[in-house]
């Protein structure tokens, strides 16, 4: 649809439907979201639609002047033949895009209200969407398709038709997945169940001199209850029951590498994105994109430990509304922790990186005298240059979970944001603190299961 729009000049432009949808308060399709307001530096994006009567006894005059009054920056102006005329034909429609200290916002809109009819307001979108309950994550399935075996050359399934089927169909089951959905159960073929054997007996026979204490202990369990074993691929559906028992992470299937920050806007909510294929049979040692090896392998175990889900969930909880530099940041810690990460343990260096837990070559490269070795610093982390076509020349050690976490922490109070966050477990969802109530019924929560814990603890002793 098409709509005839009369500029100040009174030359006629052309808008599409999008723009009207805006003059009648509706948001347009490329939003996906809006926070109750934003402010940055002091000022406020304001988008305002009004009608003016009668505009050749100066009524335009009049509001521009109420605008300059302000010292409102205009980013867009507007005006078009009014679509409800109230006194003549003479009547417009405004729609103005404008920059305005905060403080002036109310009294900006009383004064042109003075002036104007039917004005109207609404904060544009200043901060990047983000997902506010975990309903909101079935929008977070962005893929990056670099890797993807239909447009990489390099990949090893580039030229195997049937794999590329069977990768269409991992991606549909994804794409078609729904917060609460039962995980699909996948019948894995004997090709597939031969590359999970290989890669499965190679890694596990480095876990016990290679991997975190942590990372074993999970390992075992995961033996006992889930089906990890070198001839069965264990099914999402039983390994996030048994997450969620003991961390509160759940799995939802994902159909390959997804961005930055729809997957670190995931675990915000203790939702980790798995993809549920694997790699061509051709090269079982290595895959250039994320499958099940990797996730069920790397990743899965360590989300099984209390202090580690708690700092994946805060990397997540910090991305949520971040700007892309701090996005692009928040990716690099995550690179070189949670993928990539080593720890002190017992006067010796392990792994607890999944890129280095489900990837033979390089969690023995890792644990060798050849790379180079630095102490875990967020600050520093954040910006390291890091290597996703080779080995890491540089890996960051922490003295331990709990260190890290608090370090972690401390960073991302850093980040700026025009609001605060907390996450309510018992909603799964994310509460913006902007006002004084919204925080005391926060601090009431917690007040009341502190005083149940210091119940718990007089009754100990």
């Amino acid at each position: 649809m098409k709509t005839d729009f009369v500029g100040v000049s009174g030359q006629k432009e052309e808008a599409s439907g999008e723009m009207e949808m805006e003059m009648h308060g509706m948001e347009p399709l490329n939003r996906r979201g809006s926070l109750d307001s934003n402010q940055e530096d002091g000022r406020a994006i304001v988008i305002l639609t009004l009608t003016l009567c009668n505009v050749r006894k100066n009524e335009l005059s009049k509001a521009t002047k109420v605008f300059e009054a302000f010292e409102t920056q205009i980013h867009h102006f507007e005006t078009r033949r009014a679509k409800n005329p109230k006194n003549s034909a003479e009547d417009l429609d405004i729609f103005v895009e404008c920059e305005v200290h905060s403080a002036d916002v109310s009294i900006l809109i009383i004064s042109l209200k003075r002036v104007a009819e039917d004005v109207k307001t609404s904060r544009e979108d200043k901060v990047p969407w983000f997902p506010r309950k975990i309903q909101d994550l079935d929008k977070c399935h962005h893929l990056v398709t670099k890797y993807d075996p239909s447009l990489d050359h390099g990949h090893p399934g580039y030229a195997d038709i049937e794999y590329k089927k069977r990768r269409a169909f991992f991606a549909d089951l994804a794409f078609n997945y729904r917060a609460g959905d039962p995980l699909p159960h996948i019948e894995y073929t004997a090709q597939e169940t031969a590359t999970w054997r290989e890669v499965y007996r190679k890694l596990s026979s480095l876990y016990p001199t290679h991997a975190c204490t942590q990372y074993l202990d999970a390992f075992q369990q995961l033996e006992k209850y889930c089906g990890y074993q070198e001839d069965n691929i264990p099914q999402l559906q039983d390994v996030s029951r048994f997450l969620k028992e003991r961390t509160g992470f759940q799995l939802r299937p994902a159909a390959g590498l997804l961005p930055a920050r729809d997957f670190l806007a995931s675990l915000a909510f203790r939702v980790f994105q798995s993809t549920q294929y694997i790699r061509h049979f051709s090269a079982p040692m290595h895959s250039p994109e994320p499958d099940c090896c990797h996730e069920l392998l790397g990743h899965v175990p360590m989300l099984a430990d209390k202090e580690f889900a708690q700092f994946s969930q805060d990397i997540g909880l910090a991305s949520l509304g971040a700007s892309e530099a701090e996005i692009e940041k928040l990716a690099t810690l995550y690179w070189f922790t949670v993928e990539f990460g080593l720890c002190k343990q017992n006067g010796s260096i392990k792994a607890y990186g999944a890129g280095l837990l489900s990837s033979y070559g390089e969690l023995m490269y890792a644990l060798s005298n050849k790379p180079e070795y630095k102490h875990f610093d967020p600050e520093v982390t954040a910006v390291h240059p890091y290597q996703d076509q080779a080995f890491q020349p540089v890996y960051f050690i922490a003295e331990n979970f709990e260190d890290a976490k608090a370090k972690l922490q401390k960073y991302a109070m850093k980040i700026k944001r025009p609001f605060s966050l907390h996450y309510n477990p018992y909603t799964s969802s994310i509460e913006i603190m902007s006002t004084p109530q919204k925080i005391k019924r926060a601090l009431h929560q917690m007040k009341e299961e502190l005083k149940n814990l210091c119940l718990a603890l007089e009754n100990l002793s």
